[in-house]
């Protein structure tokens, strides 16, 4: 496996059945992955708003998120529209936007932008991944983050180099560490919700 085979991978595991996708060359290794990883349906759409439509959609619909796949952060700026309606609606989001090469980045290639400052305009989350070692844990991280109908946003590399661990591994680790996090979650809003009802009779 190389690093987007980790990534769809550690999303399928997580449960993401679709990805809405407006990809570049830069994402092509994930568009392969999408292929050669079972599980994961893409659906190719012809502009990002129309991808970022149909993910809102599909997450209002489904009660759960679909992963968004854009081009480099003019492809994010494009689809910023239903990014925003998504956001004030609280649909459950998961973005990976494909940059540059860390080894093209120096080289000020046409379309580099700040993808993480416009990322933050609208998600909860934003976390840029730095090699294919840690993306299955920060795609498990990415989508853990939607919980209770948040934006993420996952910025990732020209993912191809193989990680020095099993990537197979690091997803199967990563979902595990996912699955202990959403407990701990669940088990802190029971909490609260039991210290409100408590406080609300009190009131009287």
């Amino acid at each position: 496996m190389n690093g987007a085979e980790a990534l769809v991978a550690t999303a399928v595991s997580a449960g993401i059945e679709v990805c809405f996708a407006n990809p570049g060359t830069t994402e092509l290794p994930l568009v392969l992955a999408l292929d050669s990883v079972p599980g994961l349906r893409g659906i190719l759409c012809l502009h990002e708003n129309v991808a970022t439509g149909a993910a809102d959609g599909y997450g209002r619909m489904a009660g759960k998120p679909a992963m968004c796949l854009l081009h480099l952060g003019v492809g994010l700026a494009n689809g910023l529209t239903n990014l925003h309606n998504a956001h004030r609606a609280f649909t459950p989001v998961v973005n990976v936007i494909g940059d540059h090469a860390t080894w093209h980045r120096p080289a000020d290639p046409l379309l580099a932008t700040e993808v993480e400052a416009l990322a933050h305009t609208l998600s909860d989350y934003v976390r840029k991944s730095f090699g294919a070692p840690a993306i299955a844990f920060d795609v498990a991280d990415a989508i853990e983050a939607t919980n209770g109908g948040r934006m993420a946003t996952l910025i990732v590399p020209r993912v191809t180099a193989p990680a020095t661990t099993s990537l197979a591994a690091l997803a199967d680790e990563a979902r595990k560490r996912g699955r202990q996090k959403l407990r701990a979650e669940r088990q802190r809003r029971k909490v609260e919700t039991r210290w409100s009802k408590k406080l609300k009779l009190s009131e009287y």
